[in-house]
């Protein structure tokens, strides 16, 4: 099972359903009502953006009253952080979440190790493999703490799957089914 946790694009792999405001909907956009997160699989893309033009205090406010509502309503949260990874976390810190997701990973193998280590979750796309840092901190990502995406990449998830793969010097099959298990661990409620 191919698992695509973030994309823009129609896929053929497994994906999530995630509602929120982005960051840079901050100022002037519309919250996601009761029913919309209640009937989502996450809350995302929700976080904060310091390279963005959106105002940064106004950012964090959105970014608080969305993971109470994920925090309400017991959902993971899918998290975009650019230039703001010492205040997400600090953020996230405050909440009990069903489980966090960094989309888009390109953080150092620090940053990565702090955020496995409080049980969170990272996501590698098409951004990885141009950075030297981003692929150590991919490689020295456990396999039970990854996942694969596309985001607005125009680039196949399958491809995707065969960079990771290449990258960390395993076989495409273990990263489906790594991928997989994660999804299944986030995603499926006990009782079903």
């Amino acid at each position: 099972m191919l698992i695509d946790i973030h994309t823009h694009h129609p896929t053929s792999a497994v994906t999530i359903s995630a509602v929120g405001l982005h960051p840079w909907q901050a100022e002037g956009g519309t919250f996601p009502s009761r029913e919309a997160v209640a009937a989502a699989d996450a809350v995302g893309e929700i976080g904060l953006d310091k390279a963005c033009g959106v105002d940064f205090e106004t950012q964090k406010e959105l970014f608080v009253k969305q993971l109470e509502m994920a925090e309400r309503f017991e959902k993971p949260v899918v998290l975009h952080c650019v230039k703001a990874f010492e205040e997400v976390m600090t953020m996230l810190d405050k909440h009990t979440l069903r489980a966090v997701i960094f989309h888009g990973f390109i953080g150092s193998k620090e940053q990565a190790a702090r955020a496995v280590k409080k049980g969170y979750y990272l996501s590698f796309g098409a951004r990885t493999e141009g950075s030297k840092k981003t692929i150590e901190a991919l490689c020295a990502t456990p396999l039970n703490r990854l996942f694969v995406e596309t985001d607005e990449a125009e680039v196949t998830i399958e491809a995707m799957y065969q960079t990771i793969a290449r990258l960390r010097d395993i076989e495409v099959e273990e990263l489906k089914r790594a991928t997989a298990t994660n999804y299944k661990r986030i995603f499926t409620k006990e009782d079903e």
